[in-house]
């Protein structure tokens, strides 16, 4: 489908059911959500979105997070029917401003968006430390070290990622890493503008993850009119490679209440 900028977003749509469109976070493409596609495909039609600069979407001269925003509203928007939307990471803040744009949305799943509430997100540097490593053509460094020093993914967790198939998709998308992590680092959180937001909202947040998401969350939690949190305990930021039972359960309880 095209965007609101005439840039062209690709998904790739399986499964049979009321639909759900998922949106992955920083790196990869639709290849992230491999784990739990066979138990969602069970019930909902599926829609596993490429983000812009990845896969098959296409991207823009001039990056700006609003424009992805305006990518997961026209995904949305484009299906026939109220639609569940599941965002992860930067996905997930995505998500969370696209739903301000779109009325067609019949549930929302935010997985760790990385909200800026005064808590440091970013070691100092990281952003031109990924930006020389990318310049230097060690694409699979910057993926590696985005995981290590932004996610704060466990070097256990870090191995099971590399060894799955989306790692490669990972790598191809590196280029996109920098300016996202410079679109966070620039984003401003208004509590205010999410206060009538009455969507019925999951935030999913793992135990074992970061201070900064867990802050973030908190603030999601105070402001949402219609809001619930389940924690994964054990999991960080990767629950869906990690705990994918645990994951496909949460999800699976909340869409299918009435």
């Amino acid at each position: 489908m095209t965007s609101r900028d005439g840039t062209s977003i690709a998904y790739w749509r399986s499964g049979q059911g009321s639909p759900l469109v998922l949106v992955h976070g920083t790196s990869a493409d639709h290849t992230r959500w491999r784990t739990v596609l066979p138990a969602l495909e069970e019930r909902f039609t599926v829609y596993a979105v490429d983000r812009r600069g990845r896969g098959e979407s296409g991207d823009s001269d001039e990056y700006a997070i609003e424009r992805e925003f305006e990518d997961v509203a026209s995904v949305v928007d484009s299906i026939r029917e109220p639609v569940n939307l599941l965002g992860h990471s930067y996905g997930a803040l995505c998500s969370l401003e696209a739903a301000l744009l779109t009325s067609n949305i019949r549930k929302l799943i935010l997985y760790e968006p990385p909200i800026p509430v005064g808590i440091e997100i970013f070691t100092p540097g990281i952003i031109d430390k990924l930006q020389a490593l990318l310049d230097a053509g060690d694409r699979d460094g910057v993926v590696a070290t985005f995981m290590r020093e932004v996610a704060r993914v466990r070097p256990e967790d870090l191995k099971l990622l590399q060894s799955l198939p989306a790692w490669k998709a990972r790598v191809a998308a590196a280029h996109t890493i920098p300016r996202e992590e410079r679109a966070t680092r620039d984003y401003s959180f208004d509590p205010q503008r999410f206060s009538r937001l009455n969507t019925s909202t999951l935030l999913l947040i793992g135990g074992d993850s970061p201070p900064f998401l867990k802050a973030g969350n908190e603030a999601l939690q105070r402001v949402l009119p219609d809001c619930r949190t389940v924690v994964m305990p054990g999991q960080q930021h990767a629950a869906m490679d990690t705990g994918t039972e645990l994951f496909v359960t949460e999800v699976l309880r909340f869409l299918e209440e009435r």
